[in-house]
């Protein structure tokens, strides 16, 4: 029964016109908070350095700097991994300026679990796409950010991930649909499992392409629900902007 009102209710999430809605919802005995958007009229842009090379790091920071450009912040989420400083440790493009290069070797920890991908965000669209099949692709991204692992790959879960698994952490990760038009962002409410996680973008919220962004430090600015999670810096931020009102 969970699963099924689940399913239901992000079917219709996925038919609300605003640019983007969020809610808490229940799937398969674990919590999560998910906030979507619709690219047919959402502002969605990643947020590294300030014009003056410093690191946002944190949402209120961000929040001010885009009021001082007459913009209000809808939502906001971290949006990859990071080293020490801050920098992203795969591949970031900002308003069309590339950051940062693609990682495509496996490599430790759960970014180089391959396959991993790249959300990319487009004019009119956004789109998860595993990494290999992003560099044969070469879409011409506004905004991009590269994690890992995938989640969902064209439908299925990343092969490595076990029904069983012990490893329980509280995870975020976006997800896109086949014409990216329709954007999820998740973040559990307990600690779940890499499969739990992926699961309930593929078989919840009916998500063909899905990444992990990460874990331990996975926050989400959700003021709808009363959401402005504090904590240490953050690296990459993708966040939904809108004209502030007057």
């Amino acid at each position: 029964m969970i699963r099924w009102v689940v399913a239901v209710f992000a079917t219709a999430l996925a038919n609300v016109a605003a640019a983007q809605t969020c809610q808490n919802l229940a799937y398969d005995g674990n919590r999560y908070t998910v906030c979507e958007a619709d690219m047919a009229n959402a502002d969605l842009r990643l947020f590294l350095y300030d014009p003056d090379g410093r690191i946002y790091g944190h949402f209120p920071t961000l929040s001010r700097a885009l009021e001082g450009q007459g913009l209000d912040m809808s939502f906001a989420m971290n949006a990859g991994m990071y080293h020490e400083d801050r920098a992203p440790v795969g591949h970031y493009v900002e308003n069309g300026q590339e950051i940062m290069r693609v990682i495509p070797n496996a490599g430790p920890g759960n970014f180089g679990m391959l396959p991993n991908g790249v959300f990319c965000i487009r004019e009119g669209r956004a789109d998860v796409i595993e990494t290999t099949a992003y560099l044969a692709r070469k879409p011409a991204c506004t905004y991009a950010t590269q994690s890992g692992p995938m989640l969902v790959i064209e439908g299925a879960l990343h092969p490595r991930f076990l029904p069983d698994s012990t490893s329980r952490y509280i995870r975020n990760g976006v997800g896109t649909s086949a014409d990216g038009q329709r954007v999820v962002f998740a973040i559990s409410g307990n600690t779940v499992t890499f499969h739990d996680f992926a699961s309930f973008f593929r078989d919840g919220l009916n998500i063909p392409n899905a990444l992990f962004l990460d874990g331990n430090i996975s926050r989400i600015y959700a003021p709808e629900l009363g959401r402005n999670d504090a904590g240490f810096a953050l690296g990459p931020i993708v966040a939904l902007v809108r004209p502030a009102e007057d």
